[in-house]
């Protein structure tokens, strides 16, 4: 190991052996980082550049640095952030204080991202000289490969080439060090950078703002996804904001980060004394310290946060209850309560409803005396988790999975984020555990996953039901969860109902579990199958929510926690004037699921199938069908080799896997939706009233008038009818602002009615409501007709001169147009005999046509 080293000193480059136990080393810990057993927060200062000593090297002598590091060390910090590599000596001095080593490795940010060397070979050769001064040292926390591309530089290039060479240098590094963590210092000018290969997430951010602050780092957390975020620099100059003014700034900015969820901090920087571009910085003074090593105000300031960082506590600590519930996840559970053990929390109990289990649940409880064992008999997830509600003494309710584990900070930041959002529920993040397997990583990255649905970088529509967190008189108002979902569904028909009765679902990054996927494809196919079935009852619950084939119309974003999947997502970045902007962000399209139609059971049914059938009655229409299956195989192909599939657990089969399961999850899903819908509507009522008459309607668009003695109030009128027809079992969508009806009745899979009002005042003080009912064939039908008359006539002209007896299938046709017809009549006179009902009900009264 040479004594000095900087990028071209000609130093022997060969992969270093890493000599160091790797326990000492710091690793991924889900959005944070580990040391050993405890988790390790970044509390870091930024230390140089400075002027070159007498051996040519960017910092102090051995005297200074010394000095230096004990001072640090006493302000509480934990971590140096080097803009060069170390010299000899420098790690293990670092170690005797307990300091680890961020280090940037200088490369020049021109010379490769603007295409001079496609080849990297410079920068290669910097990161090699870099790993070899330090690599494998226990004092090396991690390198950042680049600090800071120009934003000119960035449009010049392209997002995705810089983002790749990124990419290639951080490989350049665990070539060298496998157990180095590797990131890339970004900052808001390039906040589209989004290498994928990174360990962590890094930013610069000099925000002088509370609240923009907050905000910005919300927006981090989500783009970082699964990955830690860091903050690499936050600071203020202290010439032109005052000491003052640097104290306070530097004090909330660490708060807010920690309290945000953020895996640490570096402040920049430990000193004034500070040169760059061969000179030494007079006219800025961002240091903890003068030139000559003085602490300033901020220097105390700062210790102060780094002492209570980075568990800030809360007020007062509601009491939280932990249900979990469970029918037979003996497989799990143990690893599921002992992570429940030792949350970092001060008041919580922990409760386990047995839904019936036949397995060994009632055994592994016996060595978990502080979890309250409820025992039922199997009646659903629902009843379960209601079940833990009512035995809850918490004002606040925590919903884990019987096959997850929880983070040891998972309810600190659920508490944290709650009571600061003043929101009725809150949700986090769901990951693969490591010690997960190889067909639950392919399982975590295809389709069906559970994944929060957000509206905003804080705001959810949707919070899985296996990290899920609710105010307790919250759940109580919408009276808890219906005990129709017994499998799944539970935990979207809440949030739903929640945002209904006025409420809002937050979302917390930080506040994370670890999620064990179905470890078999027969698992993962059971539980889709279940998906499917939940999404039939969703639909009858909630049909605004849902489009005429089924499919859920979320109106935010689906959250997956996972790796971008590419080096640049699709959108457009502002980039400001002459691309100045300093917050150059990327606007995304909503999320496209246009391809995955291709694979979906309607595709196949509505599209391949039929032309299959045909391509049996006309041969020469045979490359149609192949090219309907080549689609549906190929977006599968597509989804598969963009999947990033947790490295450790990857397989040479791991891609044709995941391929396959996005050519089955649709279809199982599918049917088992379309099942359960087939078999609701057969349930549904037609005659609501035994031997009420239904009147006679001679038009499928009828127009009824009911005449009331004093002024009627219409929208009282309509929440009254949408009542009633919910509570006979109608299946309703009620108007959301977009609609030219009031409501909207679902009769069944072949007939749909739009109930249209107006009210008329009369100047005696009497009213007449005017009500418009149109009843027409329902997607389903149109198709099924459409779909029957073409394919009839396609077969009497491929076979009527030979068997003119195949005329008499056209006949059919007519048949089938009638028997639709007539369901939507029926439809009709159900819902005005409904209408009569409720007029005899009330003051009202049917009148003809006012004069």
């Amino acid at each position: 190991m040479p004594s000095t080293v900087g990028c071209g000193t000609g130093a022997p480059l060969h992969r270093m052996p890493d000599t160091s136990n790797t326990s000492d080393r710091i690793r991924l810990d889900g959005k944070f980082l580990r040391l050993g057993r405890d988790r390790f927060h970044i509390k870091g200062v930024t230390y140089g550049p400075f002027s070159p000593n007498a051996e040519g090297l960017p910092f102090p002598e051995e005297k200074t640095v010394r000095s230096d590091l004990v001072r640090i060390r006493e302000m509480g910090a934990n971590t140096l952030r080097l803009f060069h590599a170390p010299p000899s000596g420098l790690p293990d001095w670092a170690m005797e204080h307990g300091l680890r080593l961020l280090i940037d490795i200088p490369v020049h940010k021109y010379s490769g991202y603007l295409g001079l060397d496609p080849s990297l070979h410079a920068e290669r050769k910097c990161v090699r000289e870099t790993i070899q001064a330090c690599g494998g040292h226990p004092a090396l926390l991690g390198v950042s490969v680049t600090n800071e591309v120009p934003p000119d530089v960035a449009r010049w290039s392209g997002a995705r080439t810089i983002a790749a060479r990124v990419d290639a240098l951080i490989e350049e590094v665990k070539n060298l060090d496998a157990h180095c963590l590797c990131t890339f210092a970004n900052f808001p000018p390039t906040e589209y950078l989004q290498p994928r290969h990174v360990d962590f997430v890094s930013f610069n951010v000099y925000l002088h703002q509370r609240r923009p602050f907050a905000d910005y780092l919300a927006r981090l957390q989500m783009q970082a996804g699964h990955h830690p975020l860091v903050l690499t620099e936050i600071g203020m100059d202290s010439i032109r904001e005052g000491e003052q003014a640097q104290c306070e700034a530097l004090r909330w900015q660490i708060e807010t980060a920690f309290q945000s969820g953020l895996a640490g901090v570096v402040v920049f920087s430990y000193t004034d004394d500070w040169h760059t571009g061969g000179a030494p910085v007079e006219d800025w003074a961002f240091g903890l310290t003068t030139r000559d090593r003085t602490p300033k105000d901020s220097f105390h300031a700062v210790r102060d946060a780094f002492q209570q960082a980075p568990y800030y506590p809360l007020p007062s600590p509601p009491r939280v209850s932990v249900v979990v519930a469970s029918y037979n996840g003996a497989k799990t559970l143990k690893a599921c309560l002992e992570s429940l053990r030792h949350l970092n929390y001060p008041d919580y109990e922990v409760l386990l409803v047995d839904d019936g289990s036949t397995d060994a649940t009632p055994q592994i409880m016996e060595s978990f005396t502080f979890v309250r064992h409820v025992p039922q008999r199997h009646q659903g997830l629902s009843v379960a988790r209601n079940t833990g509600i009512a035995e809850s003494t918490g004002e606040l309710v925590a919903f884990l999975d019987a096959d997850c584990r929880a983070d040891p900070d998972w309810l600190h930041y659920l508490v944290s984020d709650l009571t600061a959002s003043g929101d009725a529920g809150i949700g986090g993040p769901n990951y693969l555990p490591p010690d997960d397997s190889p067909v639950a990583a392919a399982v975590l990255v295809s389709p069906g996953g559970p994944a929060p649905v957000m509206l905003t970088d804080r705001k959810a529509e949707h919070i899985p039901g296996c990290n899920m967190f609710f105010r307790k008189s919250a759940l109580v108002e919408v009276n808890c969860f219906d005990p129709v979902f017994q499998r799944a569904g539970d935990d979207v028909d809440i949030c739903w109902r929640l945002q209904q009765a006025g409420h809002r679902i937050g979302f917390s990054p930080s506040a994370l579990v670890w999620h064990y996927r179905r470890s078999t494809v027969g698992a993962y196919l059971r539980q889709q199958k279940g998906y499917g079935e939940a999404e039939s009852i969703l639909e009858r619950k909630h049909p605004d929510y849902f489009n005429p084939f089924g499919g859920g119309l979320w109106r935010g974003r689906i959250y997956s926690g996972l790796p971008g999947g590419g080096s640049q997502p699709n959108g457009v970045i502002y980039h400001g004037v002459f691309g100045t902007g300093f917050f150059q962000t990327l606007y995304t399209p909503p999320h496209s699921v246009t391809p995955l139609l291709c694979t979906s059971l309607e595709f196949h049914v509505l599209i391949t199938l039929p032309l299959l059938v045909l391509s049996g009655l006309f041969p020469f229409l045979w490359p149609l069908p192949v090219t309907s299956l080549s689609i549906s195989l190929g977006v599968a192909t597509a989804a598969a080799s963009c999947a990033d599939i947790p490295r450790h657990n990857r397989r040479w089969w791991s891609r044709p896997l995941v391929g396959w399961l996005f050519l089955l999850q649709p279809v199982v899903r599918g049917w088992a939706r379309y099942r359960g819908r087939m078999t609701h509507q057969a349930k549904r009522p037609r005659r609501t009233q035994a031997g009420a008459p239904l009147p006679r309607l001679e038009d499928s668009n009828a127009l009824l008038y009911y005449w009331h003695p004093q002024r009627l109030d219409r929208v009282a009128f309509l929440q009254t009818t949408l009542h009633r027809l919910e509570e006979e079992g109608w299946v309703c969508k009620p108007d959301t602002g977009w609609s030219d009806f009031d409501i909207e009745i679902l009769g069944n899979r072949w007939s749909r009615l739009q109930l249209t009002t107006v009210n008329e005042p009369l100047p005696n003080g009497e009213s007449v409501l005017h009500c418009r009912v149109h009843s027409a064939w329902s997607l389903t039908a149109r198709i099924l007709f459409w779909g029957g008359l073409a394919l009839a006539l396609l077969t009497v002209n491929q076979w009527a001169a030979r068997n003119p007896w195949i005329w008499m299938t056209l006949l059919v046709v007519p048949l089938l147009g009638w028997f639709l017809e007539f369901e939507c009549r029926s439809l009709l006179r159900h819902i005005a005999g409904f209408l009569d009902r409720m007029a005899g009900d009330s003051t009202m009264k049917r009148i003809p046509k006012p004069g």
